[in-house]
């Protein structure tokens, strides 16, 4: 049996040390999405990665435990298998639907209501869609979500002021002894992260800006549109001892400033504190640089207080949004249940157009070689109907015989329905016939007309 699987991790169920270690690169998802669908019975599948969460959802004939299996084995990029059984979650069909729609919404996130979160789905979902792994039903889960999600923000006040984790590093500065508006701050990084930690600093009114990153045009546009220097990666360890606030985001996968570093930029600041802000995961900055004295070092766990006060002034809203989301799941699984039926509604259309278009075909033959319009008109109907009803009656006498009631009523109840409609003719013996045998008794052959041939010619 296909179902709907979503297994993962997150901010509530594993610490950062083990979350660094399961992040996927950009560079190494599509890799991971085409060995994922290599798993026994994996028809579609899709992964999200983000700082806080890394979660796969495919649609499988197998077992879940296949799936967390794989991604112990896969997530980290040096090989080594992790121990991620203890710290994982499943869900499956609607749970899983639900679980992505909260996710995409923001629900689940560290921050709620965040807004980052969506667009990390929609990056997920054409990543998917890139390496060929998202089929239709997957499909229409990440646009049912996009759909849910974009409903909550509207209808409610889940994004209204919204607090990410950049934000809220910012906000920890102002609350600190390292206060914006009289340090030289040294962002480390060019992403998003950093971009909307640029954003709250100009508003917080920052002394000055410093801008580092490995590729130095994309740190020349960061501070021509914030204000402030750019320096290419390489200075970094230079200009540290400049920095009363240093906060990173980079998608390095190992550390990038360690604690020799940050010993050193001390003897030069003659140990005037620092704040260095780590919002990478994998982390940028090496855990032991936390035992230095003088060093204040905080990482995307530490700010889960600063977030709280934004979880509780949101709660109200979230439960206006938690009901979009219930409602948005019953939607997408009357969808899934109605789609269900399209199969055979398109193989009997198929069957109807095929019939039609092999009756043509041969009343065309039949007029060009001279035959009377009438008596090809009347060939025309007679092949048409047989063709029509000749598998369906074969059924039918297969269900009397076998006993199987269930679909003998359901035929009964069809044409019983066309005839209510005024669409069955009553001039057709043949048809009157099928249709008196339906209310005859289950073990009673059905008779034999249409003609087992379905070609062949009208009986005299």
């Amino acid at each position: 049996m296909t179902r709907l699987v979503a297994l993962g991790l997150n901010h509530q169920t594993a610490p950062i040390a083990l979350r660094e270690r399961v992040a996927f690169a950009d560079a190494r998802l599509e890799q991971a999405l085409h060995g994922l669908r290599t798993v026994p019975g994996v028809q579609e599948a899709a992964l999200l990665s983000t700082c806080n969460r890394t979660e796969l959802y495919a649609l499988t004939e197998g077992e879940p435990g296949a799936l967390a299996d794989w991604l112990a084995a896969s997530a980290d990029a040096e090989g080594t298998p992790l121990p991620l059984h203890d710290y994982l979650y499943v869900h499956e069909d609607a749970a899983a639907a639900r679980h992505l729609f909260r996710v995409a919404t923001g629900l689940d996130s560290m921050v709620l209501g965040e807004p980052q979160i969506l667009g990390q789905v929609k990056q997920a979902w054409a990543a998917a869609r890139g390496a060929g792994a998202l089929g239709n039903r997957l499909d229409r889960l990440f646009q049912h979500a996009f759909v849910t999600a974009k409903r909550a923000r509207t209808d409610t006040r889940i994004g209204a002021n919204p607090v990410s984790v950049a934000s809220a590093a910012v906000r920890l500065a102002e609350e600190s002894f390292a206060r914006p508006s009289d340090c030289t701050i040294l962002l480390v990084g060019a992403g998003e992260t950093i971009e909307l930690a640029a954003l709250h600093l100009v508003q917080a009114k920052a002394k000055r800006l410093l801008f580092a990153n490995r590729t130095l045009a994309h740190a020349q546009e960061l501070a021509s549109r914030h204000g402030g220097v750019a320096l290419p990666l390489t200075e970094l360890e230079r200009h540290l001892a400049e920095a009363d606030i240093v906060l990173s985001a980079t998608a390095s996968r190992q550390p990038i400033l360690h604690k020799p570093d940050v010993a050193a930029a001390l003897r030069q600041r003659r140990h005037r504190p620092m704040l260095l802000l780590d919002l990478a995961v994998p982390r940028d900055i090496a855990p032991e640089v936390a035992e230095l004295q003088d060093v204040f070092l905080y990482g995307v766990d530490d700010l889960e207080k600063v977030i709280e006060d934004n979880r509780r002034s949101r709660r109200e809203a979230a439960d206006a949004a938690e009901g979009i989301v219930e409602l948005q799941v019953a939607r997408y699984l009357e969808t899934l249940h109605a789609s269900a039926h399209h199969g055979p509604l398109r193989q009997l259309r198929a069957h109807g157009e095929a019939a039609r278009d092999a009756s043509l075909a041969r009343a065309r033959q039949l007029l060009a070689a001279g035959h009377p319009p009438e008596a090809v008109l009347e060939q025309l109907a007679h092949t048409l109907t047989n063709r029509l009803l000749h598998a369906p009656t074969v059924a039918l006498r297969d269900a009397a015989a076998n006993g199987e009631a269930d679909i003998v009523r359901a035929v009964e109840r069809l044409f019983r329905q066309t005839h209510d409609a005024g669409e069955m003719p009553t001039h057709n013996t043949r048809s009157d016939a099928v249709g008196r045998s339906l209310n005859s008794s289950l073990s009673a052959a059905l008779p034999d007309s249409p003609a087992d041939d379905p070609d062949a010619p009208p009986q005299a």
